[in-house]
């Protein structure tokens, strides 16, 4: 059977002053990991409605192949809106269909056979989904990737479900702000950045930490090394799933056994490519998805 690359959770519109994009950031991390040759799913769920469509016609489109149950529930979306930077805010729609995907048998067959996984904070917003995520990491091989993409979105989140997160994963990925936000949360808001972030990934045995501060750079932490990239300066369209193309790329060059440096730099180099863009989903350049094969 197949060894899957998946991002988990959230499929939607993103509604953006020109019009409507799909988005949600696991569906945006499978369709960048599928750039670089991988067998990749999206798993979510939409509803049994013209938005449902269009978006799995959007995902056909593009060859990115999918595990989403159409139920009884809307189709989600999201109204992005930009400021003068690009920088996206979001109205997020409750009760949707992605905070209610099913965990079936088909399911826990494509977690039994799944080499790394994506997921993040918002899905987890609702039980149903939230159950949902837990059983298929439990169900995942010892050895997955186990992403956490933490991407806290308006208020849904809770301490709770962010602790259990991070013990379930073996990959924090957070950026600057969410991690004061964390610091906050966990009780640690007066150590600096670098410390809050050997902390946690002592306290969680992790296997790394990256940290993107957006234009300040990013970072890589592992239990013997730190590493740093700059962030290329670039004119940014706008940086809507800029940060989960560096996830895909990230995990892509992993699993391609590159070394940590050179995933980090293509990651950078990627998703600073993703911001010259409209949209989370643009084809990648050939000389970048060959770099990370």
């Amino acid at each position: 059977m197949k060894q899957y690359i998946v991002g988990l959770g959230e499929a939607l519109w993103d509604v953006l002053p020109e019009g409507k994009k799909i988005g949600g950031a696991p569906a945006n991390f499978a369709y960048h990991v599928s750039q670089f040759g991988y067998d990749s799913l999206a798993i979510s769920a939409v509803g049994e409605d013209a938005l449902g469509d269009e978006l799995l016609s959007k995902f056909d489109e593009r060859g990115l192949h999918y595990l989403i149950p159409r139920i009884d529930y809307p189709t989600g979306t999201v109204q992005v809106t930009l400021d003068a930077e690009g920088v996206p805010t979001y109205d997020i729609r409750e009760g949707v269909a992605w905070d209610n995907i099913p965990f079936t048998p088909e399911l826990e067959e494509v977690a039994r056979h799944t080499r790394a996984v994506c997921f993040g904070s918002l899905a987890q917003r609702s039980s149903v989904s939230r159950d949902t995520i837990r059983r298929f990491l439990d169900a995942t091989p010892t050895d997955c990737l186990k992403i956490f993409d933490i991407n806290l979105r308006q208020n849904f989140y809770t301490k709770e479900t962010l602790q259990e997160s991070i013990k379930s994963c073996n990959i924090l990925k957070i950026n600057d702000e969410e991690l004061v936000t964390l610091g906050r949360l966990f009780g640690y808001p007066g150590l600096d950045i670098e410390n809050k972030c050997w902390l946690i990934l002592g306290k969680y045995n992790l296997k790394m930490l990256v940290l993107t501060c957006g234009v300040n750079g990013s970072y890589v932490f592992t239990p013997g090394a730190m590493f740093f990239q700059e962030t290329p300066r670039v004119e940014v369209a706008d940086t809507v799933g800029a940060g989960d193309s560096f996830t895909a790329t990230f995990t892509a060059a992993l699993l391609h056994e590159k070394p940590i440096c050179e995933a980090h730099r293509l990651a950078v180099e990627v998703s600073a490519y993703v911001c010259t863009q409209n949209g989370a989903m643009p084809r990648l350049p050939q000389d970048l998805l060959e770099r990370g094969r």
